[in-house]
């Protein structure tokens, strides 16, 4: 078994306002056929060979993966390199693509709360970085998209030179390189737009909102702005900030579900996130619903005592090697799945880091020291760097009609 894995350096964050969701929409319309592959073909090709396929759309990448036998990597080849040059895209297509899609928003943002919720926050949280912009668009930028801002897209991003393709299975790199210079050789490369840089300004403040929509219990995010991995060899906050993700958060020994949900007993549930690899800045967040009688002030007052707790005292030994026995765990059981060490392959070299950066984070992270911990807690878990989030619930019944 294999799998082929073809990322184009091109997701939300690299669109223009008033085009937002145009690269999850082109997603969906790279399955609309070629010149010599009809519209449903592809997938029908695919699966005809015993194989599934799909795709994804994130800020930093789009990606397109078929999972199949060995010996059908000629034809997964033969199709991701015809879609990557040859696609037919019709305006009749793409307007019910963009119903679809504008579907999709409605079901998976829309009406759900807690997805409405993150979407705000990320408005909120990103003053000017493209993060502040969903990747799914807004709805009524996806109303307003035509078939030729598809067109652009595909022909300024879609090319070898933006693309990485991955390869992981029972193969032999030999043939595979050999295979790849045949498929996809061929296929000039183009010259790519000049990519602009984005930063985020320093927040002067806390943010606080509220989002209130039909939901049966509350919700509240603390949500803090935190740095992603630039200089594996060199950076040292972002793994910090990975181990203490883990100390509060990661199974049910962890602090937060150790002493807010279990001892104290003011939230039903309470997690902690932390995504040091993107292609821009990252959030460092702590979130929880309160019990039945416990308002979301005083959760927040609960979760605020444990940043308090954790830059005053720090970490233990204990809690520091758990964290990083996990680490170690879950990096061995990614390795047991083909389709995840791609994967992670994949994503390294899109967001401009290297796949041989894979081990070294890893022993960067067993590196990390109790002091190292604290001082992330301290450096990044400050108001000024904070935006809280909250879900008022509303009634169930009697939504507004859109």
């Amino acid at each position: 078994v294999l799998v082929q894995q073809v990322w184009y350096r091109a997701g939300s964050m690299d669109e223009i306002t008033g085009m937002t969701g145009i690269a999850h929409v082109l997603e969906h319309m790279m399955f609309k056929g070629t010149k010599s592959v009809p519209q449903g073909e592809f997938s029908k090709r695919i699966a005809a060979a015993g194989g599934r396929e799909n795709a994804f759309t994130s800020y930093d990448y789009t990606a397109y993966f078929q999972q199949l036998h060995k010996d059908k990597l000629a034809l997964a080849m033969k199709l991701e390199s015809d879609r990557m040059r040859n696609l037919v895209q019709s305006e009749t297509e793409f307007k019910k693509e963009v119903q679809v899609v504008m579907e999709e928003r409605r079901m998976r943002t829309d009406d759900q709360p807690h997805a409405l919720l993150f979407e705000k926050l990320m408005a909120m949280a990103y003053q000017e970085h493209p993060y502040q912009h969903p990747i799914i668009g807004w709805m009524n930028d996806l109303n307003m998209l035509t078939v030729a801002d598809a067109r652009s897209w595909y022909q300024r991003w879609y090319a070898p030179n933006n693309a990485v393709l991955v390869v992981a299975g029972d193969v032999k790199a030999g043939e595979v390189f050999a295979m790849a210079q045949r498929y996809y050789g061929g296929i000039p490369s183009r010259a790519l737009p000049e990519r602009k840089k984005f930063s985020e300004p320093p927040q002067l403040g806390i943010k606080r909102f509220t989002v209130k929509a039909p939901a049966e219990l509350p919700l509240l995010v603390m949500a803090y702005h935190a740095p992603t991995l630039l200089n594996p060899q060199k950076d040292v906050i972002p793994y910090a900030l990975e181990v203490l993700a883990g100390v509060l958060d990661g199974n049910q020994s962890a602090r937060l579900n150790k002493t807010l949900v279990r001892e104290l007993q003011v939230a039903s549930s309470a997690a902690a996130g932390y995504d040091g690899t993107s292609r821009g800045p990252s959030l460092f967040t702590l979130e929880g619903t309160p019990s039945e009688g416990v308002s979301v002030a005083e959760l927040e007052a609960a979760l605020r005592e444990q940043i308090t707790v954790l830059a005053r005292d720090g970490i233990s030994a204990q809690e520091l090697a758990r964290v990083k026995a996990q680490v170690t765990a879950n990096e061995v059981y990614k390795r047991d799945s083909v389709f995840y060490q791609a994967m992670q392959i994949g994503q390294m070299e899109s967001i401009g880091l290297s796949h041989r950066d894979i081990p070294v984070a890893l022993a960067k992270i067993q590196a990390v020291t109790a002091q190292q911990v604290q001082e992330a807690a301290r450096d990044i878990l400050r108001d000024d760097n904070l935006i809280v989030a909250v879900l008022e619930p509303q009634a169930l019944t009697g939504k507004p009609k859109r």
